[in-house]
């Protein structure tokens, strides 16, 4: 039997082991599924009202259930695919201001580290300090957070409950790759679009195109490992730094900034500049990897190296 050879860390010591090289399993979709939805409940039970970064993991897990559905779309009746993956989405949107209120916060102190002679300036602009400053909590407010925790948890269980009923066993390996293949032609529509026009909007919409298509994935790592798990890395680089360019860009629209406007100071139009180059070095990141992965003709064969 052909081996390879491993090496395991073991309280500080090198130890080398064998193992047979077996073909990897496919991961299994229902299991995955009840996975993420379960995930999120044991996130949001952590607390009464969850941190920041449980609300992330909650919002990612969500976005691969999202995936999932739209992978198994041809499997499902359509009435079952869309009530599972709009109450997804609700889910996800539920949660949405809340994370994102943090992201933006922590984005502009990141700003402001930089740029400390700029912030200095721009000490009487409220809306910039607005974003600097972190809410003040009330207990009213405390309650509306867990209120909202729960009506997330009884979507969850819901779904989690609903889940039990969908057959998924075995599903045509074919039939997946072909919903793999919309998804990647559907990114690459949304690739060309912002490529030709780097506008925010169609920016955002190739970053939720991208991400689907990454979050899919997983469930084809069987078929060429070393290539898919590469291909993953690529996409989860290039999605944040789509990130940080929408972050950026909520920033500019959230302090009111317009080009020109009469009442804009020296240190507005200065930190538009700061927020601009930001977002062209994430760009300059974004672009070269995303053309080798959504380029136009470029099949998913091509891509993953298989044939089907």
């Amino acid at each position: 039997m052909e081996s390879r050879y491993i090496y395991v860390t073991l309280s500080g010591i090198n130890n080398l082991i064998m193992t047979p090289k077996t073909p990897p399993e496919p991961k299994d979709l229902k299991t995955s599924m009840a996975g993420y939805l379960s995930g999120s409940l044991t996130l949001l039970a952590a607390s009464p009202v969850p941190d920041d970064a449980a609300i992330h993991d909650v919002r990612v897990l969500m976005k691969k259930h999202r995936a999932a559905i739209r992978l198994v779309r041809p499997l499902l009746d359509e009435d079952v695919f869309r009530r599972e993956y709009l109450d997804g989405r609700g889910t996800g949107r539920i949660l949405s201001l809340w994370r994102e209120s943090a992201v933006l916060r922590k984005t502009m102190k990141v700003l402001k580290k930089d740029n400390p002679e700029l912030f200095i300036k721009l000490h009487d602009n409220t809306k910039v300090q607005d974003l600097l400053r972190k809410p003040y909590s009330t207990w009213d407010q405390a309650g509306e957070l867990a209120k909202t925790v729960t009506e997330v948890n009884t979507h969850l269980k819901k779904a989690l409950y609903r889940l039990r009923f969908i057959s998924l066993n075995e599903p045509d390996m074919r039939v997946l790759l072909g919903e793999l293949g919309n998804s990647h032609a559907a990114a690459s529509a949304a690739y060309l679009a912002c490529r030709n026009k780097p506008s925010a909007p169609l920016l955002h919409k190739f970053r939720k195109k991208s991400k689907t298509f990454m979050y899919q994935l997983v469930f084809f790592r069987h078929l060429s490992p070393q290539t898919v798990r590469l291909l993953e890395k690529r996409l989860g680089t290039m999605t944040q730094n789509l990130g940080r360019y929408n972050d950026l860009a909520q920033i500019t629209a959230l302090t009111g900034y317009r080009l020109g406007a009469s009442e804009n100071s020296a240190a507005d139009d200065e930190l538009a500049i700061v927020i601009r180059d930001r977002q062209d070095r994430c760009l300059a990141k974004v672009w070269p990897v995303a053309f080798r992965i959504f380029a136009p003709g470029l099949k998913l064969q091509d891509l993953l190296g298989i044939s089907f």
